[in-house]
């Protein structure tokens, strides 16, 4: 067959396939254009449809509609139908009553810079698949690297899925860094070193590796742990105060009983704002203690490191500087959509274990000739370039831009916990000062008008109201549960991160968590 016969054999093949057009090239801006109208059009549909923070059904029913309209929609009209189902049935963080969450409204300029990405489809494994997005990211963590504090010069890091991806990585970094010097093995190569009988030797070498984490750190720390070999049982739960913020005392202690059974503390993770109440550990005072101890530490700062925008809240960060690597979350405090992950370290040579050489990707001699690879920065392979829609959010804002949204939701939240305080059905969890949030959530509980010793009644009622409210659609309420045995600990939990939410519209939602409390007693 001729090279032309080939082309109309192919020509032919495609021509009555509907939807083959491509997004890149020179044609690719033209062929989006209708498309995106049309998405446009199905989302204001969606939403009108909803008319809520979430659709009002029942799991099952919102399951029947997602499969009868999955089943139907075909051809040019999958589209529009597909795109007003999930906008009808998507909780919708842009409105006042969702604030379940740390599930941020994204800005429509990130929205509109990560269209370009995926128009684009660069992949930042390798330069020849992102040129441009490649240096960005790099100049991008630079920055961020000096937001932290960490000399930019001497730093290094990389854009990850999320929190739970950052904190494998430092986790997996403190493991090949401290138990490597410990045993004088290469960890990464050759594993983790099987331990003495009883999981303790009086070397180093045979030394059981320990994690140290506040009792309220994110569960990613255990799962971390159990990837990498250690075991869940590795991370030892460090007590907290009232504040849920990790005791230095509690962790001096920790420490001291792992020298006493021979166990090699590996990392201390601090958490700058717990998920729960947005609580952060001393972070100098664990620095300290890591360095005493010879612990790398590792703070996961997926939700407080937003408070580093802000020149009122990033003083609550002090420390974060000293750490050996950090994690952010631009999806929660920085409105970007997901994922919006960075994983950061203090020096660069502590990523050594993670290099990577692929022949087809970054071949000694193409980063030689200065074709840099991002490729041995990160767990993944092909890799969104999403370092671009939050470069574009901090040229288009500025970091006072942001800082001001920061600001706004904290001075919300602060708004909302005095309305509970105030509220004679609403019993607000202990913060901070005088019942203000650190950032931007808060927990509080709907109190039964019946006498309620034990707290059974009131874990019952907190926890059905919470449901009754999503089912009716009117709004989308946290749950959680405080340290401790027994009943009585179940609380709400409103994390507030839509900076155009107004104080009456949070008064209006905690008027329907009481309302929902009440039915619910009387049901």
């Amino acid at each position: 067959m001729t090279t032309e016969a080939l082309g109309a054999a192919v020509e032919e093949l495609l021509r009555p396939v509907i939807g083959t057009a491509l997004s890149g090239g020179a044609g690719g801006a033209a062929a989006l254009e209708p498309l995106v109208r049309e998405v446009l059009g199905a989302l204001a549909e969606g939403a009108a449809r909803r008319g809520g923070p979430v659709a009002a059904a029942s799991p099952a029913d919102l399951a029947g509609g997602v499969a009868d309209t999955f089943g139907a929609a075909r051809g040019t009209e999958a589209l529009g139908r597909l795109t007003e189902l999930l906008a009808h049935g998507s909780a919708d963080p842009a409105d006042p009553a969702c604030a379940a969450h740390l599930h941020c409204p994204p800005l429509a300029v990130a929205v509109a810079a990560d269209l370009a990405v995926s128009a684009l489809n660069p992949s930042q494994d390798s330069w020849d698949q992102a040129p441009a997005a490649t240096v960005l990211e790099t100049l991008l963590l630079e920055e961020m690297a000096g937001l932290v504090g960490y000399d930019p010069a001497e730093a290094a890091g990389v854009l990850t899925s999320g929190g739970t991806e950052s904190n494998l990585m430092g986790l997996m970094l403190a493991r090949d860094r401290v138990l490597g010097a410990a045993t004088g093995r290469q960890i990464e190569l050759t594993g983790v070193p099987r331990a003495g009988a009883g999981g303790s030797l009086g070397s180093a070498a045979g030394a059981r590796p320990r994690i140290l984490a506040s009792a309220a750190a994110h569960f990613s720390v255990q799962r971390a742990a159990a990837l990498l070999g250690l075991g869940e049982d590795a991370v030892i739960p460090v007590a907290v105060d009232s504040q849920l913020r990790m005791r230095t005392g509690a962790l001096t202690a920790a420490l001291e009983r792992c020298a006493e059974r021979g166990q090699l503390p590996v990392a201390i993770v601090a958490t700058a704002g717990t998920t729960d109440t947005g609580a952060i550990d001393p972070l100098r005072e664990c620095a300290e203690l890591a360095a005493r101890y010879g612990a790398w530490l590792h703070v996961d700062a997926a939700y407080g490191g937003g408070a580093l925008l802000s020149d009122r809240l990033a003083p609550l960060l002090d420390g974060i500087e000293l750490a050996d690597s950090v994690s952010l979350d631009w999806h929660k405090l920085g409105w970007q959509p997901a994922a919006a992950g960075i994983f950061l370290v203090r020096k660069s040579e502590t990523y050594a274990s993670l290099a990577r050489r692929a022949v087809y990707l970054n071949p000694a001699d193409d980063e030689e000739a200065g074709y840099p690879s991002l490729l041995g920065l990160s767990l993944r392979t092909t890799r969104r370039a999403d370092a671009f829609k939050i470069a574009v959010t901090l040229r288009t804002l500025g970091r006072e831009g942001l800082g001001r949204l920061v600001d706004a939701c904290h001075e919300l939240a602060v708004a909302g916990a005095r309305a509970v305080a105030a509220h004679p059905r609403l019993e607000l969890h202990g913060q901070a000062g005088a019942g203000e949030p650190v950032l931007t959530a808060f927990l509080f509980r709907y109190v039964p008008g019946a006498a309620d010793a034990d707290g059974v009644r009131a874990d019952e009622v907190n926890a059905a109201l919470r449901r009754r409210l999503l089912r009716e659609g009117g709004a989308v309420v946290g749950r959680t549960e405080l340290p401790g045995e027994g009943p009585g600990r179940v609380r709400l939990k409103l994390t507030l991160l839509n900076p155009h939410t107004t104080v009456v519209e949070v008064e209006r939602l905690l008027a329907a968590v009481v309302a929902a409390g009440m039915a619910e007693e009387g049901a």
